[in-house]
């Protein structure tokens, strides 16, 4: 029925005794139609008919009238007309809309496979999602997520009370998922989570020991029952390595005649291979494991299940938390052990190029962070000039 819609009430909108739908078709020729069903009376929804590219009818729903008024109609209506008549195809975007998968189905099927294989700490990726960003982000589809869902999100986060770290290891998480959801073209446009401001980190705690703490610590490692353990610390503490990298180390990584450690790109938070010279201090440790003859981990603990079965660490956080209570230390982690070797060598004069290369950093920037403790070595150097002006040196000639 071909009339103008403006004219309808709701009253009339309602359809003939013993039909289920009718249409009304609005004057105008935009194609533009009320549809009314027997099953809602008094409301009708609004379409628009065009011919697709290929030739076809097809139908773009425009909106109920509850929602929009006549006039609304209408100019979405003249808008849709003009789109198609540019050669715009409303269905099959809305087609490709609904193609797009959600995050969830994104991050579960696609992300996680390709980061496994890529990326060390992919589990805590996974921890991540699953326990937080799931929830606020994994039912939306990736064109349906805003800078402002992902602002407010991380916002949050800060507001639970999450460390700034933390809360900006969420973001960064979407922000690599989003960006690999682009270069894979499942995600057109910006990524959503791009330049968001991170929190501030202030995460850089350190605790370096004094001398009566470092003997403290020395004479508990150096006596304590729990050997295996004391000798993992002892070897951090001479070497600066990471945790990861003395547990994950083989008798195949160690020369010790040549008094060098290789840690492999495998267990290398760079990827890169690198090297670690032993001084005497850590050949003293691996000289008194007795694990050498099992030609495996270099740090194996003192039983396994079985009696007389030893076995590699995976952790060693218990052991360690009573062993630094017992020295006094109850703050100290084992990371503040690489901590203490790096002030070792700055405060005997070894220069921050020296430090990065045995550390392994791969910026110079990391190694700054260290620049501090030369202050005793720069007050001697400067101490050599207060010498000269109070006439302690040798006199120049003339």
């Amino acid at each position: 029925m071909i009339i103008d819609i403006a004219s309808l009430t709701p009253q009339q909108l309602v359809c003939p005794p013993g039909r289920r739908r009718i249409e009304y078709v609005d004057k105008g020729g935009l194609g533009l139609y009320l549809e009314v069903r027997a099953s809602s009376p008094g409301v009708a929804t609004a379409y628009i008919r065009f011919r697709s590219k290929t030739g076809k009818s097809a139908h773009q729903r425009i909106g109920s009238t509850a929602v929009l008024s006549i006039p609304e109609i209408r100019r979405e209506a003249k808008r849709i007309k003009a789109e198609i008549t540019l050669g715009a195809d409303p269905r099959a975007e809305a087609k490709a809309r609904k193609a797009v998968i959600t995050y969830d189905d994104f991050f579960q099927n696609h992300y996680l496979p390709h980061v496994k294989l890529r990326k060390r700490s992919w589990d805590r990726d996974e921890e991540l999602y699953r326990l937080r960003i799931k929830g606020a982000l994994g039912s939306k589809r990736l064109d349906q997520i805003t800078r402002h869902q992902v602002q407010s999100f991380h916002s949050a986060l800060a507001a639970e009370g999450l460390a700034a770290a933390t809360a900006n290891h969420h973001l960064k998480v979407i922000r690599y998922s989003l960006n690999l959801a682009r270069q894979w073209g499942m995600l057109e446009g910006d990524n959503p989570a791009a330049r968001i401001q991170m929190l501030h980190e202030d995460n850089k705690i350190e605790h370096y020991l004094d001398e009566a703490e470092l003997q403290q610590l020395l004479h508990v490692l150096r006596t304590d029952r729990n050997r295996p353990v004391c000798n993992v610390a002892l070897f951090l503490l001479a070497t600066g390595c990471r945790l990861n990298e003395a547990l994950s180390a083989t008798w195949d990584d160690v020369d010790v005649e040549r008094r060098v450690f290789t840690i492999r790109a495998t267990n290398s938070k760079s990827r890169k291979l690198r090297s670690v010279p032993l001084n005497d201090s850590a050949v003293e440790v691996l000289n008194s494991l007795g694990t050498k003859e099992d030609g495996g981990p270099l740090f194996l603990s003192s039983r396994g299940r079985k009696r007389d079965e030893r076995r590699a660490f995976t952790t060693i956080a218990k052991q360690w938390d009573r062993i630094r209570r017992a020295a006094g230390l109850p703050e100290l982690r084992l990371h503040d052990l690489r901590h203490q070797f790096a002030s070792f060598l700055v405060n005997d004069g070894r220069t921050l190029y020296e430090v990065q290369a045995i550390l392994g950093h791969s910026s110079s920037k990391v190694t700054e962070r260290y620049a501090h403790l030369s202050t005793r070595t720069l007050q001697e150097a400067a101490n050599s000039a207060s010498a000269r002006l109070a006439g302690n040196g040798a006199k120049r000639p003339d």
